[in-house]
């Protein structure tokens, strides 16, 4: 698939700030949830924010009265692409509300399963580099919390002191633009392992499972340690990211399950190897927008240009956990099983030596035959 996000590699990074990802952790709670948060700029302003698709009548009339002015609809630049809203800035694309905004308005512009039959809001193009700043981080945060990447933000009132004042009175939780940026490098360079057993599997009877957890406390990724490979050799290995449709489900759109049991039975035959399975559903996602995904690609979009529907970049995934869980393991060197170039690349950031890509193709069907073709002649997969 196209490019996943940018990883950096971690072997000599300094603990991460237990605060600073807790924060976070609870941050996407609240917009879970339908709350708010303070995001604060770097220099010390900030911005009420709250998750597009979580609005209501009565919250958007709350975030008008708390930031004395109505607030922005803060889309990605894919979003508003798909929307063919001009944008002015790079990573973030704010929308002006104003008094005739509704609630279900502010949904549907979010949705693209939804219909849009109204007038647009007009794209800002005088938004400060703080506004910038705070609005690109509350749409982070929204992808972060697996939510439709758009929210709602206004500046706090006041100078970049009353911040966390404002914070205080009105009972919000405050974190950093920083905080969110760094999280999910910073999750992954905290992850430990927390429990592990033997757990004998249909084709590879001589298996463990160990599972990590960042400090935070938030999704665990799991080693699957088949056999006992030796750290002074290249492990065989796969990353193999969750897909519930798939792998649980059997589902025939993808040829996610395919991989992960084959990988599971090819890694037996050898003898021993390592199968990363990681906790990023749908390319990054989550499994709820990637069932939104689905229903776009019924209407005809391919699964790259789904996601980017939805405002997300082709692939969100992020490679830094399984380098990491790679190294506590005793392992810097992989024969990778792949068919993605890409992340071969992603991983060789990290650190993790690829000294051999490993070919895993598995047989098409009716129903993924277009998918799989999109990945051949778009994403650069290698069949």
């Amino acid at each position: 698939m196209p490019k996943s996000k940018p990883d950096t590699p971690g072997p000599q990074a300094t603990a991460p700030a237990r605060d600073s990802l807790v924060a976070v952790d609870r941050a996407v709670a609240e917009i879970r949830r339908g709350g708010f948060v303070v995001i604060v700029g770097p220099d010390g302003t900030g911005a009420i924010v709250q998750a597009a698709e979580a609005v209501t009548p009565f919250s958007l009339d709350r975030l008008t009265e708390l930031a004395e002015t109505h607030p922005n609809l803060v889309l990605t630049p894919h979003r508003a692409a798909a929307l063919r809203i001009a944008a002015a800035a790079q990573g973030a694309v704010p929308l002006q509300l104003g008094d005739g905004s509704a609630a279900q308005e502010i949904r549907d512009i979010a949705d693209p399963v939804a219909e849009i039959s109204f007038r647009l809001p007009p794209a800002r193009a005088d938004a400060s580099a703080t506004e910038t700043a705070c609005f690109a981080a509350a749409v982070h945060l929204t992808k972060l919390a697996r939510l439709l990447p758009a929210a709602l933000a206004a500046m706090v009132p006041g100078d970049g002191g009353a911040v966390a004042s404002f914070a205080a009175t009105h009972d919000l939780l405050a974190l950093t633009a920083e905080d969110i940026a760094s999280y999910e490098r910073e999750s992954a360079r905290s992850l430990k392992p927390v429990s592990q057993a033997r757990v004998p599997l249909a084709g590879a009877e001589d298996a463990r499972i160990v599972a990590y957890r960042p400090a935070d406390g938030g999704i665990e990724h799991l080693a699957i340690i088949i056999g006992a490979p030796k750290g002074d050799r290249p492990v065989l290995a796969r990353l193999h990211s969750e897909c519930f449709t798939g792998d649980l489900l059997a589902s025939l759109r993808c040829d996610c399950g395919d991989q992960l049991r084959g990988a599971i039975e090819e890694i037996s035959r050898a003898g021993a190897g390592i199968l990363i399975y990681l906790a990023q559903e749908g390319r990054g996602i989550g499994l709820v927008n990637k069932l939104r995904a689905y229903n776009l690609q019924d209407e005809g979009h391919d699964t790259l240009d789904a996601n980017r529907q939805l405002g997300f970049d082709a692939d969100e995934r992020i490679y830094l956990p399984a380098a990491e869980i790679l190294r506590d393991l005793g392992f810097d060197r992989v024969r990778l099983m792949t068919n993605n170039p890409d992340k071969v690349a992603a991983l060789t950031r990290c650190g993790i030596e690829v000294t051999e890509r490993v070919s895993h193709v598995f047989p098409s069907n009716v129903h993924n035959e277009a998918y799989l073709e999109t990945k051949r002649s778009r994403g650069g997969h290698l069949f």
